[in-house]
Order: C-alpha cells, then sequence, then structure tokens
C-alpha cells in the first residue's frame, strides 16, 4: 500500500529529521538540514535489462519529478535493486552539485553515468556532507553485477549523525559480528534501519541477509551501546521486489510478532507503509 509522503520542501530544519519511504532500500532521509537518498532505484525493474528480470509490485513511493533537491547519496553496493544505473544517470542530471559517498571502487561507475563529486570509503573511513557526519560501516554481503567481476567492489552500511540525530543505514546484510562494535564506535543512534526480507532459502540467503529472527538480534547487539537511549528499528529491504522464496507480507508479520516476544516497546518497531513519512 502506498501513502503520500509528508517530507519537507525544500529541507528540513537542522535540528530535524524525517524519513521517507521511496521502497526497498531507497529511503529519503532529512537530516542536519540535508536531503540524503539511500540506494536509489526508480526504474521498473531491479535488472540490467527493462524487459525482463525482478518487476516492483508497488510503483517508487516518491515520483522523481516531486523528489526535493538531492544534496547527497549514499550508496552501499553495486547489486541491481541497490545501485541503479538509470536512476543515478537521472539524479547526476537533475542535481549536478549532488555528493555521492560509496564503498570501494565503485566511483568508476558512478562518474560514467554522469557523477561528478564522488568520495569512496572503505569500512570505518569517515566523511562529511556540510553538518552532516558519516562512516562507513561493515557488512556481511557481496558485491559483483557479472559473474566475471564478484567481489571486485566493497559492501557496507552507513551511520548518519548531526549535531541533535544519528541514524544507522545498514545496508543489505546477514547478521554478523561488527553491529556491536559499530553501535559502540558510531552510536547511540535514534533510528537502525535494517533490511528484514529476501531471506528464503536459508541455506542460501542466510549468509548475506537478515531475516527477523536475525534482525532482533542484531538490535541486541545494538542497543547494548545504547547508553540508556531508546532505538527505534525501521524495517527496509520487503515489499517491493519479489527476489526470494517468502511471501511478500510474511517479513513485516513475523518481525512483529518476534518484536512483540522480545518485549520491546511496540512503539520502537518502524514498518512503514510505501511513501509513509515520520519525523523526530
Amino acid at each position: 500500500m502506498r501513502v503520500a509522503p509528508a517530507f519537507t520542501v525544500p529541507r528540513t530544519a537542522p535540528e530535524e529529521l524525517t524519513i521517507t519511504w521511496v521502497g526497498h532500500s531507497s529511503w529519503l532521509i532529512q537530516i542536519a538540514g540535508l536531503n540524503v537518498l539511500t540506494d536509489p532505484i526508480w526504474s521498473k525493474r531491479a535488472s540490467p535489462v527493462q524487459f525482463a528480470g525482478p518487476r516492483r509490485w508497488v510503483p517508487p513511493a516518491i515520483e522523481f519529478d516531486r523528489l526535493p533537491p538531492i544534496d547527497a547519496v549514499l550508496i552501499s553496493h553495486d547489486h541491481y535493486d541497490h545501485l541503479d544505473a538509470n536512476t543515478i544517470s537521472r539524479i547526476a542530471e537533475r542535481y549536478p552539485a549532488v555528493v555521492w559517498q560509496a564503498p570501494l571502487r565503485l566511483g568508476a561507475f558512478l562518474k560514467r553515468r554522469g557523477a561528478r563529486d564522488i568520495t569512496e570509503r572503505d569500512w570505518w573511513q569517515e566523511s562529511s556532507v556540510g553538518a552532516l557526519g558519516l562512516t562507513c560501516v561493515p557488512a556481511q554481503h557481496f558485491s559483483g553485477r557479472t559473474l566475471g567481476r564478484r567481489n571486485q567492489t566493497l559492501w557496507c552500511g552507513w551511520t548518519l549523525k548531526s549535531a541533535q540525530h544519528s541514524v544507522f543505514f545498514a545496508g543489505d546484510t546477514a547478521l554478523h559480528p561488527e553491529f556491536s562494535t559499530i553501535g559502540e564506535r558510531c552510536g547511540p543512534f535514534e533510528l537502525a534501519i535494517l533490511p528484514i526480507g529476501a531471506y528464503e532459502p536459508r541455506w542460501f540467503m542466510g549468509t548475506v541477509h537478515m531475516n527477523p529472527e536475525d534482525c532482533i538480534k542484531a538490535v541486541a547487539q545494538l542497543t547494548s551501546a545504547q547508553q540508556g537511549r531508546r532505538l527505534a528499528m525501521v524495517a527496509g529491504h520487503w515489499g517491493t521486489f519479489k527476489l526470494t522464496d517468502e511471501p511478500m507480507d510474511e517479513p513485516p508479520a513475523w518481525m512483529r510478532e518476534l518484536w512483540q516476544t522480545a518485549n520491546h516497546d511496540a512503539n520502537d518497531l518502524w514498518i512503514l507503509r510505501h511513501g509513509e513519512t515520520r519525523s523526530i
């Protein structure tokens, strides 16, 4: 289900934080007075061609022409459902001054699609855009858009920190032991955007994608470094593309069930509808 987004145009005040779910791992995050996109994909398919491959079940919840002025784009890795060549070209043409933040060895791909201001980062390296601090953090995944280029570029998550707010975007990842370290080094966080879908069959997907059980464990690791502050988990990477075997509506239902069983506050689990905006 899509709802009308309610982000601020052209930008929020520096002390405000809003997030809007475009779909899958594409988020519009308004923080530090900036408009930030993560893993933007506006194409109809997550594929090298638009006549075959995984097709969107839900259109992008923000029409491209109605985006606010984009200041920065964060890329987690090079898979087609996270790094879309057509969308990169459209953003670079519409917003030539946008700052691109990417893991190692993805800069050349972005440059060929028209991106100009590109920063590549290894795990734990920091950078900034205006008053927004960014850290490239570990993830457990893999890369490669073709069989011959597997793992030649890096994959990652990102942390975003302003004077008032802190967000963790985990990118695309399996459960791994570095969640605790991310919380200790870069937290505490108000929001952690974690992937909850594309997890079946486990013999194949378990080493690269989290399921809701893994997300509960990741939240426990992150919470250990929260210094008593509340952490809201935001569910991503589900409900947009049919990539794996589980039913499309299973991840959020299972996530809510496990969240309740773990005695977490229901208000701290954010399962947004496509297009939904929430603010802090």
